[in-house]
């Protein structure tokens, strides 16, 4: 089967970072035996532009056409403003790009379209799936209905582009229950598959019997330039655990490679993730894989794996070291499984069960 992909986030030629749950989809789709090309597209900025945002690295001077492993990925640029104060003017711009997305597939057409992020790539997944007469997907994966749905410049036209889908797919029952409270039918939850490779995988760390005045080495598995990831709250949880006699550094993470990352979580002894809200994350689950325990506050999915030591129910830095070092205390020789619906065999189940019933 013909799979177009289209999203605003895939990895760039010099930002492979960006997007990485995107290109992961791709190969379970890939692995499924369906051929899949990419439609990427990019908002017109300038090189200064991009430190709005760690997401835009890389988007001011990325090429139209370029591969990704062996996928073929086409970035036209459509005209966005910054909290989209003319959506109608992105709307038109998106649809605009239907000739050039043609000339650069020649004759091939897609029998399906799978749209990662609603607003505003889903304008384009929408117009295209009505010129070609085939159903399309949305993928939520939290902005569209933690922030955007509530947006007034927005609301109205992610609730729309929503409802005119096919399917809705989520990666969490949190979002999965804002789909059904505005109204959408036709909704299921498929989370993002844990794609730590097996070099990495490595049994849960014990602290080996050091405490207080010792080293700690905390990872912060995110970009700290990004607000919703709250790394002041980090900070004044190193803070509090300095006052307690830990030697702390943390570590932070940017546009690194996968491997780069992984390898982050294999030599810090903790993760700790502080954000304001999460679909996931899914770096608490590649940490977990790599052998680093995790310590959270009640964001996402977290209560469905981690122990209730390791969570902490608000977002006060005394709270989060206390579930710091609960987790360093314990003894996790026995490991920590995570639950069956992240692997790679039963997400690849729920998205080929899912395709065989919009394309028969």
């Amino acid at each position: 089967m013909r799979v177009l992909v289209t999203s605003l986030l895939f990895p760039l030629p010099t930002n492979v970072a960006r997007g990485t749950f995107v290109s992961d989809h791709v190969e379970v789709l890939q692995n499924l035996g369906h051929d899949v090309k990419v439609v990427n597209p990019l908002p017109r900025m300038l090189k200064y532009q991009e430190s709005s945002r760690s997401t835009h690295t890389g988007v001011a001077n990325a090429p139209k056409k370029f591969n990704h492993g062996e996928v073929d990925v086409f970035s036209p640029r459509f005209w966005g403003l910054p909290g989209h104060p003319l959506p109608v003017l992105t709307s038109f711009s998106l649809k605009r790009k239907q000739k050039a997305i043609e000339k650069w597939l020649g004759e091939w057409r897609p029998d399906l379209i799978i749209c990662h992020t609603l607003w505003p790539v889903a304008e384009l997944a929408n117009h295209l799936s009505q010129n070609w007469q085939i159903p399309w997907v949305g993928v939520v994966h939290g902005h569209d209905f933690d922030i955007g749905i509530n947006d007034k410049n927005i609301s109205k036209s992610i609730s729309r582009l929503a409802k005119s889908a096919n399917h809705i797919v989520t990666v969490s029952s949190r979002l999965d229950e804002i789909a059904k409270d505005i109204g959408i039918d036709n909704h299921l939850v498929i989370p993002c598959h844990d794609a730590v490779s097996d070099e990495w995988k490595k049994p849960i760390k014990n602290i080996g019997g050091r405490w207080r005045k010792e080293s700690l080495d905390i990872l912060f598995p995110s970009d700290p330039r990004r607000p919703e990831k709250n790394h002041l709250l980090a900070l004044q949880t190193g803070e509090e655990l300095e006052n307690r006699g830990w030697i702390v550094g943390i570590t932070t993470l940017r546009q690194q490679p996968r491997s780069i990352v992984w390898d982050r979580m294999l030599v810090a002894d903790l993760t700790l993730i502080t954000s304001k809200r999460e679909s996931g994350p899914l770096v608490a689950r590649e940490s977990i894989q790599c052998g680093t325990p995790v310590v959270s506050v009640d964001v996402g999915d977290v209560a469905s794996y981690l122990p209730d030591f390791c969570i902490s129910s608000d977002y006060n830095p005394t709270n989060l070291a206390d579930a710091c070092e609960a987790a360093l205390k314990h003894d996790w020789s026995a490991g920590l499984d995570l639950p069956e619906q992240f692997t790679l065999q039963q997400v690849s189940h729920q998205w080929k069960k899912l395709i065989e019933s919009l394309v028969g």
